[in-house]
């Protein structure tokens, strides 16, 4: 009887047994835990526990980062125990680590970026923002006769969230003069020059405004908006720089959901009246009005898919840090407990637990970063989520500024996303992107 198929076979079973051992042994997890790319603020440590039993020599600039507090050039490590990485100096290095200082076994790439500290926020602010032009937000039929109606916008090939910047040459983003210049057209004949931009493109069309025989006035077709207001909440401030962010999502309008292009605007002081508290399927809002001859706060200059943003001088009031904090790259949030700032009557800011539940990997802006859940039982209470105006409350983890509120899941309100921080920084100018590190098998 042939014995050997079946020994084969045993013998197999009990090689993949200690491959699939070998696999998901500490040592080798931790080994493929251990990162290519390491992005540093000068001066915050890093530390790294991986627990392999490895002796290494290692390599490193030390005039960019040294490792262990030792500042040669080529140095023992012991990855048995925890390694610190102390960046120095603004700057990209490699920390290469051999075996017997001969073996390549990881090489980790290191890139230390100056130090940025900023004050989370918290405080509920009015937005008030200007468009950098007219926005058509809808089509109106004019009655030029008994049986006749036409819109001259749409026959002119506008479209909702378009934006007018220019009439006959000139600038223009107040609605108050458009009137003016449509009798003017119309009694002369003499069709309007529009300057529209549509996303990212621009182009010019003509306009004949129409004489409407109810209103007995000439109209364009065209429901038009300059402004909009809201309430929101401040993310931080930036001392160093004199720029805040805040909100964590761009600015709609609310007819057509298209990004409003900022002309000018500012922020307020802004004080909560009262919640409408958020149930499944109905988010709830902040009832809040701006401060009777509450002083402006700053001015916004941009409005992004991850908040407005403009200069501010000082820090407002009741903030609950008056001291900068140190902010967390994306690739240092995890999922566990964390803290959000935000006001809930008047204008105290207070702090609330929370429950980071995901966390997206991204090397790139990109809204949604992470899933959050509110724990705190107080906040439910008196909310039952998150709630409209909550939005660009401050998330911190571990004493890191690591993010901001943006939207709340309208069948789940315990339950919404949050932006990372560092793309909020990016687009307030005080954080450079990261420089982009390609790497090859070999």
């Amino acid at each position: 009887m042939n014995r050997w198929p079946s020994l084969r076979r045993s013998l197999g079973i009990v090689l993949v047994f200690i491959l699939g051992l070998t696999v998901t042994s500490a040592p080798i997890r931790h080994y493929a835990a251990f990162p290519n790319e390491l992005r540093l603020f000068q001066g915050q440590a890093k530390h790294l526990d991986y627990v392999m039993p490895v002796h290494a020599q290692g390599t490193l600039n030390s005039d960019v980062a040294v490792v262990n507090g030792k500042e040669a050039a080529s140095f023992p490590v012991n990855l048995n125990k925890p390694l610190s990485i102390d960046p120095k100096h603004s700057g990209v290095a490699e920390l290469r680590l051999k075996l017997f200082g001969r073996i390549p076994f990881k090489t980790v790439k290191l890139q230390v970026v100056p130090d940025l500290r900023v004050v989370p926020g918290g405080q509920t602010i009015g937005v008030k923002v200007k468009a950098a032009g007219i926005m058509v937000v809808g089509h109106h039929l004019v009655q030029t006769g008994p049986n006749r109606r036409l819109s001259p916008g749409e026959e002119a090939k506008l479209k909702l969230g378009d934006l007018i910047v220019a009439i006959n040459g000139k600038p223009l983003n107040d609605v108050t003069k458009v009137a003016s210049l449509a009798e003017e057209s119309g009694r002369s004949g003499t069709p309007l020059q529009l300057d529209v931009r549509r996303g990212k493109q621009q182009f010019t069309t003509s306009l004949t405004p129409a004489f409407d025989q109810e209103d007995r006035a000439w109209r364009l077709g065209l429901y038009i908006r300059d402004s909009a207001a809201g309430v929101g909440t401040l993310t931080f401030y930036a001392p160093d720089q004199g720029v805040y962010g805040a909100l964590g999502h761009v600015i709609t309008d609310m007819d057509t959901q298209t990004p409003i292009v900022v002309g000018s605007g500012q922020i307020l002081q802004s004080n909560v009246l009262s919640i409408s508290k958020s149930q499944s399927g109905e988010p709830g809002e902040k009832r809040a009005t701006i401060v009777k001859e509450g002083k402006t706060l700053g001015n916004v200059e941009r409005n992004t898919p991850f908040g407005i943003f403009g200069k501010m001088d000082q820090l407002p009031d009741h903030a609950m840090h008056s001291k900068p904090i140190p902010v967390a790259f994306a690739e240092e949030v995890k999922e566990g407990p964390a803290e959000i700032l935000t006001v809930v009557n008047g204008q105290k800011v207070e702090k609330f637990n929370i429950q980071i539940v995901h966390v997206s990997k991204q090397t790139s802006p990109a809204t949604k970063g992470m899933v959050i859940r509110i724990t705190d039982p107080k906040l439910l209470e008196r909310t039952g989520g998150i709630v409209q105006g909550m939005s660009g409350s401050p998330i911190i983890q571990n004493g890191k500024l690591i993010g901001a509120v943006t939207h709340v899941f309208v069948n789940d309100p315990t339950s919404g996303y949050g932006c990372f921080i560092e793309w909020m920084l990016q687009d307030a100018g005080i954080m450079l992107q990261p420089v982009q590190q390609t790497s090859k098998a070999i």
